[in-house]
């Protein structure tokens, strides 16, 4: 039960103030993105609302597809940072948002944990072939009307074209 009431407290913790959720992430130059992977493939997710519940369940914000899933897997809650530079970061939280551990836990970094503050390129597991990569990317700041070239370089490379090459 005290279990249950802590985390409670990891999940009401949120920011309460959602009315500037697209213009908080545009002053602080962030993005948050999860990249999903399940049963039907890779999907691409930019964080930007105070909390999504993730799970099997089709009412979930992030639906993940596998048998090996619980309805209501995990919580994400967006939280303030201590520095008040009106930036964010997301904790991911076990179970659902009144404190119902998933059936098979979170393997994050390949460790098992109840919750964890999510940092760049963290790994979340959810089951046998269903994870999650959460990004944090910062854009520098530029005045208005300037473009970093950068922006613009969209080269890819397809690794069968080296072999070509090679020949």
């Amino acid at each position: 039960m005290a279990e249950n009431n802590s985390k409670q407290f990891l999940i009401n913790k949120t920011s309460t103030n959602c009315s500037n959720d697209l213009s908080m992430a545009a002053e602080n130059h962030e993005s948050h993105i999860l990249i999903v992977e399940d049963d039907q493939g890779r999907k691409e997710f930019t964080l930007e609302r105070p909390i999504y519940s993730i799970g099997r369940d089709r009412e979930c914000d992030i639906r993940l597809v596998s048998q090996f899933v619980s309805r209501r897997h995990a919580t994400l809650v967006r939280l303030p940072r201590d520095d008040n530079s009106n930036s964010y970061y997301y904790r991911i939280v076990d179970g659902d948002a009144k404190g119902k551990p998933s059936s098979n836990g979170l393997m994050i970094n390949g460790r098992k944990l109840a919750a964890h503050d999510l940092k760049n390129e963290d790994e979340v597991v959810f089951g046998p072939q269903v994870r999650a990569i959460y990004y944090l990317l910062k854009r520098d700041t530029m005045p208005p009307g300037q473009a970093d070239v950068s922006e613009y370089d969209i080269t890819l490379i397809n690794p069968g074209m080296t072999e070509d090459l090679e020949d």
